[in-house]
């Protein structure tokens, strides 16, 4: 079946340098799982929480699925995430013992399953960011100067 995009955390890469990536399961009730199919979720807001046995999706909104009003989920709830226990070994010593954050960078749907996509983040400073924006303009320029040759 493949995989189908549904939301992307498009400040993360802005705003952290990513490490590490893991993907991971979700656990879904039904109307949250029909709501994600529908593409309404964001991850704007949106952290992993470890404690060193689970890993918890923080503050994902999910919309209310409306046709199941009476059994609707709440759309910021935390959500555990599937993942081994290496996996959950490695991104708490991480967290621990380097002082690196864990963000989600998508949600996806892999052969009918839910996915996220988490890395092991290092914030970026300021001047980090300004240094990154002044790369991409250089090579925005340089493709233009290749093209007018053309």
């Amino acid at each position: 079946m493949g995989i189908k995009i549904l939301a992307k955390n498009r400040k993360a890469s802005h705003n952290y340098f990513l490490l590490d990536k893991f993907e991971a399961g979700l656990v879904l009730r039904g109307s949250e799982i029909k709501s994600i199919r529908a593409g309404q979720i964001s991850l704007k807001e949106a952290y992993i929480k470890t404690d060193g046995y689970e890993a918890w999706l923080m503050n994902a909104h999910i919309a209310p699925y409306d046709p199941a009003s009476s059994q609707n989920h709440a759309p910021t709830r935390e959500r555990k995430l599937l993942l081994n226990r290496k996996e959950i070994d490695q991104l708490w010593d991480s967290v621990r013992l380097k002082g690196l954050t864990i963000v989600p960078l998508s949600v996806y749907l892999k052969n009918g399953r839910a996915k996220i996509e988490i890395a092991l983040a290092k914030g970026k400073r300021n001047y980090d960011k300004r240094q990154v924006l002044a790369k991409k303009d250089a090579q925005r320029e340089m493709e233009r100067a290749i093209n007018k040759r053309e």
